[in-house]
C-alpha cells in the first residue's frame, strides 16, 4: 500500500491532497503543528472518506525542528511503512515591510519554508535512495517567482526553494527519485485568510485580482502532476510565462508599478 508523506496537513492545501490519497486506498501521515488539529483533520478525513483512523498517521511537531523531523517520520515509517511520496506543503507567511521585520521574523519564515522543508526530504531521502524509487512534490509559491512589497521574507524563502528543488532534481533523478515543484496561486485555505488581514496595499495593486483557487482543486493538480512525473505545475498560464519570460517581463512589471504607485 502507497505511504503519502504530507506537512501541513492538517488543513488547506495538505489536507485536501491528503483526501485525494486516501481516496485512492493509499495510507497517509499528516503533519503539523498543532495536535488538536491534526485530530480533527483525522477525525474528518475518516468521515469523509470511510477509511479507518488506523490508515491516517499524525505527528504533531514544528518542521523547522530537524530532530523532531527525523524522529517523527522514523516513527511514520516504521508503523505505516517506507514513504512513497512526500509532499511538503507547510508553509508561513506574515506580510509587513521590510524594515518592521525582525531577524527573528525574518527567519521565521525561511525556517518554516526552507529548512522546514529540507528537513523533512532530508528524513526520507535516503530511505528512496536505497530502494530506487520515489515522488517528491515542493510546493511553493507564485510569489517565489516575483518579488512584491511586503513579502520579502516569504519571496526568499519561497524562491529558494526553486534552486533546491533543481539541484535536488538533477542528484536524485539518477536515484529513480523524481523531484517536482509547485507554483500555487492565492488558495482558499485558512492561512490565507489570515495574510490577507495582513496583504498590503501595494501588493494587492501589484498581484490584481487572478482569482482565488480552492485547496481541492491545487490538490487535484498537485497529485496529477504527481502521477505524470511532471518537473514544475503552475496553475495558471500567468504563472508559467513568469517563469519562462521572467527575465524579459519583469524589468517591465517593476516599472509599471512603481509609475502606478507614483500617481
Amino acid at each position: 500500500m502507497v505511504h503519502v508523506v504530507i506537512t501541513g496537513g492538517s488543513s488547506g492545501i495538505g489536507l485536501a491532497v491528503a483526501r485525494q490519497y486516501l481516496a485512492r486506498a493509499a495510507r497517509v501521515t499528516l503533519i503539523g503543528r498543532s495536535r488538536e488539529r491534526l485530530e480533527a483533520a483525522r477525525a474528518l478525513l475518516v468521515s469523509e472518506t470511510g477509511r479507518s483512523a488506523d490508515d491516517i498517521f499524525i505527528a504533531s511537531l514544528d518542521v523547522a525542528d530537524d530532530a523532531a523531523v527525523q524522529a517523527a517520520l522514523s516513527a511514520a515509517e516504521a508503523d505505516v511503512g517506507p514513504c512513497d511520496i512526500l509532499v511538503t506543503s507547510a508553509g508561513m507567511v506574515a506580510p509587513a515591510p521590510f524594515d518592521a521585520l525582525s531577524g527573528a521574523d525574518f527567519r521565521r519564515h525561511v525556517d518554516t519554508n526552507l529548512h522546514g522543508t529540507v528537513h523533512v526530504i532530508s528524513a526520507v531521502y535516503a530511505g528512496m535512495k536505497a530502494r530506487r524509487r520515489g515522488r517528491i512534490m515542493i510546493v511553493s509559491s507564485g510569489a517565489g517567482l516575483i518579488g512584491l512589497h511586503g513579502y520579502t521574507a516569504y519571496c526568499a524563502s519561497k524562491s529558494a526553494l526553486i534552486g533546491f528543488a533543481e539541484a535536488l532534481r538533477v542528484e536524485s533523478r539518477g536515484h529513480g527519485i523524481d523531484v517536482s515543484i509547485c507554483f500555487p496561486p492565492d488558495t482558499d485555505t485558512p492561512q490565507l485568510a489570515a495574510e490577507l488581514r495582513l496583504r498590503p496595499p501595494e501588493a494587492v495593486a501589484m498581484m490584481g485580482s487572478a482569482g482565488l483557487w480552492s485547496a481541492e482543486a491545487v490538490a487535484r493538480r498537485i497529485v496529477k502532476g504527481l502521477d505524470r512525473g511532471q518537473a514544475e505545475i503552475f496553475f495558471t498560464p500567468s504563472l508559467y510565462l513568469l517563469s519562462r519570460f521572467g527575465g524579459i517581463a519583469k524589468p517591465w512589471i517593476y516599472r509599471w508599478f512603481h509609475r502606478k504607485q507614483r500617481r
